[in-house]
Order: C-alpha cells, then structure tokens, then sequence
C-alpha cells in the first residue's frame, strides 16, 4: 500500500507517519520506481507504537524497545507490561474522610493529619482532591477496621504497618533477585532467543502465585514459633509468681 493508503488503513496523517519514519519508529517502506510501499508489518508496528503510548511509553522510548527488539519488539513490550501489572487484582475504593476517621477512630470525624501523611508514604491511601480518599489496600483497610474493633487504636495499627512494610520490602526483593538471577539473566546471556520468550512470561506469572504462597507459608511457621515462645515466658513469668503470693498469705 502506498503511504496514504497506509494513512487511511491506521488512521494517521501521512505527516505522522514521515514523523514516525524519521524517529525510527517506523521501518522504510520497499521503493519501487519513485514510489514506496509498505505492508501489513507497518500496520502492526503502528498498532504497537500506540499501545505503548497509551501505556505511558514516550515516543524515545517506545524507539529504544524497537530498536533493541532485534525483531521481538511485541514480545519486549508484552513482558515489561506485565512487569508493571499490579501483583494482585485488587480493586482500591474510594471514600469519604468521614468514614476512614471513623475507622480510625479520630475525634471529631477529623483525619489526624500526621497518621494521613504516614499512611500516604506507606501506600495504603491517597488523598483525593475532592477531599475524599483513596483507599489503595481494601483489605488492608479491614483488617485496621477489625484491629479497632479488638481496641487497637490507629498509632498502633499504623506503626504496625510500618514495620510490616519494611520486612516486606525484604521480602519482594528477594523474589525479584530469585527471578533476575535465576530467569532472565540465563535469558539475557543466550542472547533473548525470540522463541523463549513465552517461557519468561510464564514464569514471572507463575512466580506471583507462587511468592504469595510461600511467604503466608513461612509466616505460618514463624508465627507459631513466636506463639509458642510467648506462651512459655507467659507461664514461666505465672510459675515465678505463685511461690511469693503462697509466702505472703502464709505470713498473714
């Protein structure tokens, strides 16, 4: 097809696409007298440079994927989208501060401004202009709403969280390295065989399941062994007491 049926087919001006070609986003047309042709592959090279636009890729970097595509450029980009997929589905909600200070068990209805801020930097919610929240972790907002209903009061839930934030940020670390060294770098050495790549996708998603599961599972066993622990001081502590409560009511 020439150039400004190619236009039509995509959509775009013939302008764009001279301005696509020029960037390197395009590859040349065949030439056949004066006149160029392109084919089904502009087509979808088009259909991808707009897929990765919408997907928040600038045109320089949208250039750099093609050009180190080495023919793969679908694949690269496939690959880096599920990368940046959320680690689960988990829809946020939004809602009114009134609501998440009642939670909170703020006084007044009113949001503690310093425990918005730290909850803002953890993650768990983000302050809509509107004046409402967004709660990023429903189901971290139900266990704080369960954790206040065992009288856990927000200082304590939050300092929490935070300390649970920093472990597991050890933790996804860990599972990143886990796929970096044992996945993609064997990958990279052998030069990202285009046939391979379907083998790397199914990896990173398998990985996902398979990270959660293990770590509630080494979380199980750990937790135990604290319960455990605790329950022995508790009643050694019981044991030490009863010999001096014996001694005073003898005295009496």
């Amino acid at each position: 097809m020439t150039i400004r049926e190619l236009a039509e087919r995509t959509g775009m001006t013939v302008r764009n696409i001279r301005a696509h070609q020029t960037r390197g986003l395009l590859p040349p047309p065949v030439v056949r007298g004066r006149t160029g042709y392109y084919n089904d592959e502009h087509v979808a090279r088009i259909a991808l440079t707009r897929e990765m636009q919408a997907d928040g890729l600038n045109l320089e970097a949208i250039r750099r994927v093609l050009e180190t595509g080495d023919g793969a450029a679908t694949e690269i980009f496939d690959f880096t989208r599920a990368l940046r997929a959320p680690f689960e589905d988990e829809a946020p909600e939004i809602v009114e501060a009134e609501e998440l200070a009642g939670v909170w068990g703020a006084a007044g209805g009113q949001l503690d401004s310093d425990l918005m801020r730290r909850a803002e930097k953890l993650g768990i919610v983000r302050a809509l202009p509107d004046g409402r929240v967004e709660v990023i972790s429903p189901r971290l907002q139900r266990a704080a709403t369960a954790l206040a209903e065992l009288g856990v009061g927000p200082e304590g839930a939050l300092a929490t969280a935070e300390k649970l934030r920093r472990h597991a940020d050890g933790v996804a670390r860990t599972f990143v390295d886990l796929f970096v060294k044992e996945i993609w770098e064997p990958f990279e050495r052998a030069g990202r065989p285009e046939g391979d790549w379907p083998k790397v996708r199914e990896a990173l998603d398998r990985m996902r399941p398979l990270a959660s599961d293990a770590l509630l599972a080494v979380f199980q066993l750990a937790m135990g062994e604290a319960v455990e622990k605790a329950s022995e001081r508790t009643l050694r502590m019981a044991a030490r007491k009863r010999p001096t409560q014996k001694r005073k009511r003898t005295r009496r």
